[in-house]
């Protein structure tokens, strides 16, 4: 229900889960010219496979105009905020009422994710959507991923890896062969799924304490490249003589520089500010009026008016001696496009700022339109956050599945079970062959969950995809050498 740009990815994600079933159907239903959206869903998304795109042209804050939809017999329910209007989280708010209240309603509960923009717009929405909405709020999203990807090299790999239908997902499975047995038994007895937490009395815990029992009726959370990967096998066994004991050094002070600005700065400085060392640093440059920093503990904030674009800015910022580099694009002062075209300038001039200092930057750059990512890539920044692209995964995962709704809660808060990309010595002996058995039995003794690993050697390389594995096959061996990661489930 609505339009917008998010809606070419989500239609390309939804036909991807829709491979495994029959005949499909996405029906859409926007207040726009039915022509125009064919057509630019047949330019954006091509070939759907199984599934048949309907599309109607109508208001879906319309009652009589919403029946054209059908929407009471529909799988799931998005609701789009369209991108050129005044109040989104209004439009997005009227038309889950216009489904909930509607008087031909089915008696059932509707499955509906709407996205908002402004927090403060939640509690309005939850008293709409009641128990039949989950929102996703799409500014706090892109913030807290913004945060955590900075401060880890490869974490958007994992999380896209995640988010998208094409492949590791994630699953729910009930094993009655490991009842009694424990959390890290259910780790050691799949070879090629991830177990990443458990489902108890309705509860979702990721990363839980390894030797939780499992009991009647439990669900096992697994990532897997498809539902009939799930399957058990032999339990694997570690080999204690590679595990490493190496200890991790106290954190210390970092220093970030954050270039740009958009609504979502103050809620990355307060979740920033809950990962730092007490000390540490944030310079913020963008070409607006000082905005207020208020209840920081550990951050010492400085901010400079300028432009980010500008090299003789960057130049007398010394940029390659900053621990980490945020460019936020200004989706509220300017067109998408626009936006993004100075993203890309900023990103082309800290690469050769780079180049001349023989550095490697750590930059994370947030970028609105997805199909920008291919020219972002040749700055070769370390991560990008693509706002449309994230948001469109998450709410077609959310579409799908509703039990991944407390998944994602816990996965993107800063409490709780976190993704972390930590070095790889920290866990097994280095150079030596291993497999992935011994690395679960290493993050166990550190209270963690490993999921994955990165290799350095294709930290920048796409078509590797940036060195990022999520859910290798445990019995394979390797060898991992000075700089490869490796990917855990830990408590903050």
């Amino acid at each position: 229900l609505g339009w917008s740009t998010k809606v070419f990815p989500i239609i390309r994600e939804i036909c991807i889960a829709n491979q495994s079933r029959g005949t499909s159907a996405i029906v859409i239903l926007a207040d726009r010219d039915k022509v125009e959206m064919e057509d630019d869903i047949k330019a954006q998304v091509g070939d759907t496979g199984k599934t048949k795109i309907i599309v109607r042209s109508g208001d879906p804050m319309n009652l009589a105009e919403l029946e054209v939809a059908n929407p009471h017999t529909a799988r799931g329910i998005i609701v789009l905020a369209p991108d050129d209007g005044d109040d989104p989280d209004a439009t997005v708010i009227k038309t889950t009422l216009a489904v909930t209240n509607n008087p031909r309603r089915k008696d059932g509960r509707y499955h509906i994710v709407g996205e908002l923009q402004h927090p403060g717009n939640l509690e309005a929405a939850t008293l709409v959507g009641r128990d039949e909405a989950h929102w996703v709020l799409s500014t706090e999203l892109i913030s807290r991923i913004t945060v955590q990807t900075c401060r880890q090299s490869g974490l958007s790999v994992v999380y896209s890896e995640l988010l998208d239908f094409d492949g590791a997902e994630i699953y729910f499975t009930e094993q009655p062969t490991l009842i009694g047995k424990s959390y890290f038994d259910a780790q050691l007895a799949f070879a090629s799924s991830a177990v990443m937490g458990l489902v108890q009395d309705g509860k979702v815990t990721l990363n839980p304490v390894a030797d939780t029992v499992l009991g009647a009726g439990d669900l096992i959370i697994v990532i897997a490249e498809d539902d009939d990967a799930v399957l058990l096998a032999a339990p694997g066994t570690p080999d204690l003589s590679v595990v490493s004991d190496s200890v991790v050094e106290p954190t210390a002070p970092e220093s970030t520089l954050v270039l740009g600005h958009n609504e979502g700065l103050t809620l990355m400085l307060a979740e920033l500010d809950g990962y730092s060392t007490a000390r540490s640093r944030v310079t913020i440059v963008a070409d607006v009026d000082e905005p207020g920093f208020d209840g920081l503990v550990n951050l010492d904030v400085s901010f400079q008016r300028g432009d980010p674009t500008s090299r003789a800015v960057l130049d007398a910022l010394y940029v390659h001696e900053f621990d980490h580099i945020i460019v936020l694009a200004a989706k509220e002062t300017l067109p998408a496009q626009r936006a993004d075209a100075k993203t890309l300038i900023t990103l082309l001039h800290l690469r050769d700022i780079a180049v001349k200092k023989g550095s490697n930057l750590n930059v994370v750059s947030e970028m609105i339109d997805d199909r920008n990512r291919e020219l972002a890539e040749v700055t070769q920044a370390d991560d990008f956050i693509v706002s449309d692209q994230l948001i469109s995964l998450m709410l077609s995962q959310l579409s799908e599945n509703q039990r991944l709704t407390d998944v994602f809660d816990e996965l993107f808060a800063s409490s709780g079970a976190e993704i972390y990309l930590r070095s790889a010595d920290l866990y097994v002996a280095a150079g030596v062959e291993t497999d992935f058995y011994t690395v679960l039995e290493s993050a166990r003794r550190r209270g963690e969950t490993a999921i994955g690993y990165r290799l350095d050697e294709f930290a920048r390389n796409s078509e590797h995809d940036y060195g990022v594995t999520v859910n290798p096959t445990k019995t394979e061996k390797r060898a991992f050498a000075p700089g490869d990661k490796i990917i855990v489930l830990a408590d903050h």
